[in-house]
């Protein structure tokens, strides 16, 4: 396991920023790391980074204690926080050959990591003069300079344009089919479109641990219905693969499926063959963002 948590619990003063909370990432496995603003996502990333010391439960990160094995743990580790901190008068490459000296890695690093972020066409400028994304390029640049076995990545997307988002999201790809990340961010479609799996937790507990394939396949789809008078919910619960039909006001009703199949055709057919009247028919898809919503509502 790259990285392994067991019943970690985190307090500040009356506030339980994290709570029991368990969990394991294989090598190689992008992880979508969910919440709420102060779930407890930064929170577990400083403990994992040794930043944070947690009141109770371990952590492992590459095989190392976070509490006995610091440095260890800091050397497998590639860390870019939320707020990236950077020395805006410093050119990249000299920023670069700063992190390098600190890490303690040969300066042949500084133009591997430049090539390997896409830096190369704004090496030669001050950090201050680089627009947002290529901040972040450089934040992971440094990151990258020691060769972690993990990433640790916390809201690496927040502030920047679409073009960028993609890039961004492009790079982590790619870095990611050679190390372990662990990606916190509250954007649904950057998780869709860079993880393999999610995990979220909610006012500092674990609510979902789930690969994406496996939310796919398990999604649920629910039917929005309008007849022209009330209809009895057992009638409904005839339809296949119903798992709950709710009244939502009036004679709109909600039949939730346990399929990812369309059920708008069955529905029509099953109030034509009972003489039910449909006034309007839609389809509402339960993605990562509806069960977001209803694990931290």
């Amino acid at each position: 396991m790259s990285i392994t948590v067991s019943n970690i619990t985190k307090t500040f003063g009356q506030q339980k920023a994290l709570d029991n909370v368990s969990f394991s990432i294989n090598k190689g496995e992008i992880v979508g790391f969910l919440g709420p603003n102060g779930a407890g996502k930064s929170t577990m990333m400083r403990i994992l980074t040794t930043y944070y010391k947690a009141d109770d439960g371990d952590a492992e990160v590459n095989g190392f204690d976070v509490l006995t094995a610091e440095t260890n743990v800091q050397k497998s580790i590639g860390y870019l926080p939320e707020h990236n901190p950077l020395y805006l008068e410093m050119y990249v490459k000299e920023y670069l050959a700063f992190n390098v000296d600190v890490y303690q890695v040969p300066k042949s690093k500084i133009d591997s990591v430049i090539e390997q972020t896409g830096l190369t066409p704004e090496a030669h400028k001050k950090i201050g003069q680089l627009s947002k994304g290529y901040r972040q390029r450089v934040g992971l640049a440094a990151a990258l300079l020691h060769d972690p076995e993990v990433l640790i990545l916390d809201e690496p997307t927040t502030g920047l344009d679409p073009n960028q988002l993609v890039e961004i999201r492009k790079l982590i790809r790619e870095i990611g089919k050679e190390k372990t990340i662990l990606l916190s961010t509250h954007i649904m479609k950057e998780v869709e479109a860079v993880c393999d799996r999610v995990i979220i937790i909610n006012k500092g507990k674990l609510v979902a641990d789930k690969k994406l394939e496996e939310l796919r396949e398990s999604e649920e789809q629910i039917i929005e219905v309008e007849f022209d008078y009330r209809v009895e919910e057992q009638l409904l619960n005839q339809l296949p693969n119903v798992s709950s039909v709710k009244n939502t006001g009036g004679f709109v009703y909600e039949i939730t499926f346990a399929t990812s199949k369309d059920m708008r055709p069955a529905v029509f057919d099953f109030a034509h063959d009972n003489q039910l009247k449909t006034l309007q028919l839609s389809r509402k898809s339960k993605n990562l963002e509806s069960l977001f919503s209803e694990l931290t509502h």
